[in-house]
């Protein structure tokens, strides 16, 4: 494919991308809905007119809001059918939006833009699903012949977190104060976090109409009701959540925040990454199973860059080592009948991978802070400290092209003093 705007072949948004994003401008504060394309923004609200086709004829309202979700609640065949019409329009051969006055309405640069969530976030939920991270937990926590809980192969194991503390990428996150119990067995202490992590993960956005209460979702029908995928921060306060998850699990160690980049990738764009899905033994319940893989290469990558500017790439994993397939995920999610809404967001759980320098978290690459991470101007971590800043890259690489995220990242600032 080829596309009349110009961009380098390492450009995270080429015309085989087309991820779906909110954005202002400070000459124009109104939130629309865009799609990058090269380093452009497409608005398309602007172009809402041209989507002529049966299914988004009638429809054209839902490029005009503010937010993905009506969009998103049209489902597979109208998704297909807008990506159709603006690859189309951004043909070589397609003049529509390459004359004025349109093509000046039309485009806006990335770096004038203002991004926003893509979506409203009505529920959020996160998962456990990466087989390193959970065995590394395990061993840490438990030693290496416990090292996975008895239910962890036969269901994806997830936690219902916090929709109004999801925040856009380049939002400062807070350190929070909280309970910890510094010395085991020892006596609580009320103060800020200590022990600051992040966690590398993708999320994805649920899509279709609205499911009733009491409906469910079986895996082999999954697909159809997952829209696109993020980039996730999972911001954790590893001594707060010590102390408080016995014996309900995360509760405030991660409601301050939890961070996404702005561009929801499409699963028709990362369809020519798929890779097999992880072997699962033993085999998964019937509503569980699809004949289809739902699992892709995409490489991720964490950066902690410090106040002083040095950047250190501290992980190297990918989407590849998931156990749960988020098919799976959103199957469970619903097999007690829990309805779901488009725009809900469901995040994959830390993604690690077999070598410790493809661990997810700090967690980990510390090894409960039994190791130090040197970063590059000579200091060490064992986790955030204030004034990291932590970047999380994911991309696919196709035959001459890229398919990007962008980026997802977050400032750690000092906790509120009382």
């Amino acid at each position: 494919m080829e596309s009349f705007i110009k961009y380098s072949p390492d450009c995270q948004f080429p015309i085989e991308n087309l991820p779906y994003g909110v954005f202002s401008t400070r000459n124009n504060p109104e939130k629309h809905i865009g799609v990058a394309i090269g380093y452009k923004i497409l608005d398309l609200h602007v172009i809402s007119n041209l989507f002529t086709g049966p299914l988004l004829s009638m429809k054209q309202d839902v490029f005009r809001q503010d937010c993905l979700n009506n969009f998103m609640a049209l489902g597979r065949p109208a998704w297909i059918e807008a990506r159709q019409m603006i690859q189309n329009l951004l043909s070589p051969t397609n003049h529509v939006l390459q004359d004025e006055p349109l093509k000046s309405k039309a485009f806006v640069e990335q770096p004038n833009a203002i991004m926003h969530l893509p979506a409203r976030i009505g529920d959020y939920t996160d998962f456990y699903s990466s087989i390193h991270h959970a065995t590394n937990c395990g061993i840490m926590f438990r030693g290496k012949e416990n090292a996975l809980m008895p239910n962890w192969k036969y269901l994806p194991v997830g936690y219902h977190g916090r929709a109004s503390s999801v925040v856009i990428s380049g939002t400062p996150i807070r350190r929070p104060r909280g309970q910890t119990i510094p010395v085991e067995n020892g006596t609580p202490f009320y103060g800020p976090s200590r022990l600051m992590d992040f966690e590398l993960e993708v999320a994805f956005f649920v899509g279709g109409p609205p499911t009733k209460l009491g409906d469910t979702i079986p895996a082999s029908k999954a697909q159809d009701h997952i829209f696109g995928m993020v980039l996730m921060n999972d911001w954790s306060a590893r001594d707060v959540q010590k102390w408080e998850s016995v014996p309900l699990g995360p509760f405030g160690a991660k409601n301050f925040g939890t961070t996404i980049s702005p561009w929801i990738v499409t699963m028709e764009a990362l369809e020519p990454f798929k890779v097999p899905n992880m072997a699962q033994n033993p085999p998964p319940f019937p509503y569980l199973q699809h004949d289809n893989s739902c699992n892709f290469d995409i490489k991720l990558e964490v950066e902690i860059k410090p106040p002083n500017e040095s950047v250190t790439t501290v992980s190297r994993s990918n989407y590849k080592f998931m156990y749960w397939t988020p098919q799976q995920q959103l199957a469970h999610h619903t097999v007690t009948g829990c309805n779901v809404n488009p725009g809900d967001l469901m995040g994959s759980g830390t993604i690690s991978g077999e070598l410790p320098d493809s661990y997810g978290s700090m967690l980990e690459l510390s090894w409960k802070g039994t190791k130090s991470i040197t970063m590059q101007d000579g200091t060490t971590r064992k986790f955030l400290q204030d004034g990291d800043e932590v970047t999380m890259r994911g991309f696919c690489v196709g035959d001459n092209y890229t398919v990007g995220f962008g980026t997802c990242s977050g400032k750690l600032i000092p906790a509120r003093t009382e």
